[in-house]
């Protein structure tokens, strides 16, 4: 089961690495190892939502998402999104964005260094609204119910989550936007382009995550209807035909997946130039980063881990609330990566210990009932 979801994974670590040898040498050996690891440490609960989405999607999809999607992870966000951020930022077309980032590795670095505002607010409101949707919603399983049942009740308010993200938004570009970080530490005042990316990212989420759950809930009512139509045709011995909307719920279940992968990998992309401006290295690294998240996202779907740690997508969400204030701090002030990989790491890790004393409890309050269910039989003579 490990080498079967892993297995490309673990080949293209292997080819990654061989090649950084043959590059920079041992160097850039040890650099593409480290950028591998801070992906998988920033993108742990990437892997645990993803997953959360992924099993409502049949195999087909998986494999889609495994083989297309990797792909645009690796090549899109990885490698294509930098110098698209450096062709826009310093107008200019992307063969030269592209001859910049190879022979002019510093110059580089500070115009995506520049453009780390607008990155910061696009993917911080796209972040903080799965998060804001997540907590406003009322679940029968509850992680922080002192917390979560309070604000499953405010969630009945309509559109609560985009007015506070709006009003993160206007606070975020009063404050840090206005004393935006720049190369050489330079601050300048960013408002007017954090306010338009934020709104760009609130935008994106609304269009995206608006149309999967459009065609997903049409899907389940395509289906009702199927099943009931196999149950006639059944009785009249005649053939059905197959649900054609599931193709286009599935479709739009994978744009969102994608959309939200490339909200992740901004803090791993900017992260990465605080190690290397290498562009070459910072593809190979982070991109075999991104095979584990995406091989993690498949193997918990298949070991039904969300099942058996029921927390765990409640950690999840409340580590991407917190990457989602990183990165709008982030527009003002420089924080180390190492702080939000740990952020994520203790609030998944959190709630997979809360999940495992939740089914201690449960697995000893089932051994008390059959217990007392035994002893009833023996008492009664049976």
């Amino acid at each position: 089961m490990v080498l079967k979801t892993f297995g490309w994974s673990f080949a293209v670590t292997a080819l990654g690495l061989v090649a950084a040898v043959f590059y920079g040498g041992w160097t850039a050996f040890g650099i593409v190892a480290i950028l591998s690891i801070l992906e998988i440490s920033l993108s742990f609960d990437n892997a645990v939502v993803n997953a959360g989405i992924l099993k409502k999607m049949s195999a087909f999809w998986q494999k889609i998402f495994l083989t297309i999607g990797i792909l645009i992870a690796v090549f899109g966000m990885r490698l294509v999104f930098p110098v698209v951020i450096v062709a826009v930022s310093a107008k200019i077309g992307p063969i030269d964005a592209v001859n910049l980032a190879l022979t002019d590795k510093d110059r580089y670095q500070e115009l995506v260094t520049d453009a780390h505002p607008s990155i910061a607010a696009f993917g911080g409101m796209f972040l903080l609204m799965i998060f804001l949707d997540f907590i406003f919603e009322d679940r029968d399983i509850k992680w922080l119910g002192w917390l979560e049942r309070p604000l499953a009740k405010l969630g009945k308010i309509d559109m609560l989550s985009v007015c506070i993200a709006l009003i993160v938004l206007m606070i975020t570009a009063m404050t840090f936007a206005t004393h935006a970080h720049q190369h050489g530490g330079a601050h300048v005042d960013k408002a007017e382009t954090v306010m338009l990316s934020g709104i760009a990212g609130l935008i994106t989420y609304l269009v995206v995550g608006g149309l999967s759950g459009f065609f997903e809930d049409r899907l389940e009512e395509e289906e009702e209807r199927e099943h009931e139509e196999e149950e006639k045709a059944k009785r009249a011995g005649k053939p059905v035909s197959a649900v054609k909307l599931a193709g286009k719920a599935a479709f739009f279940m994978f744009l969102y997946l994608e959309v939200l992968d490339a909200s992740f990998s901004f803090d791993g992309v900017i992260g990465a130039f605080a190690i290397t401006n290498d562009i070459v290295l910072m593809a190979l690294g982070l991109g075999i980063g991104a095979m584990y998240v995406r091989s993690l996202t498949v193997y918990l779907v298949r070991q039904g881990t969300l099942d058996d740690y029921v927390f765990l997508e409640h950690g999840a969400h409340y580590a991407i609330g917190a990457l989602a204030v990183i990165l709008l701090v982030t527009i003002q002030y420089e924080i180390n990566e190492v702080i939000t990989g740990l952020v994520g790491v203790v609030l998944i890790g959190w709630s997979f210990w809360s999940s495992v004393r939740r089914n201690r409890a449960l697995a000893a309050a089932e051994g008390k009932a059959e217990a007392s269910d035994d002893k009833a039989e023996v008492s009664s003579g049976v």
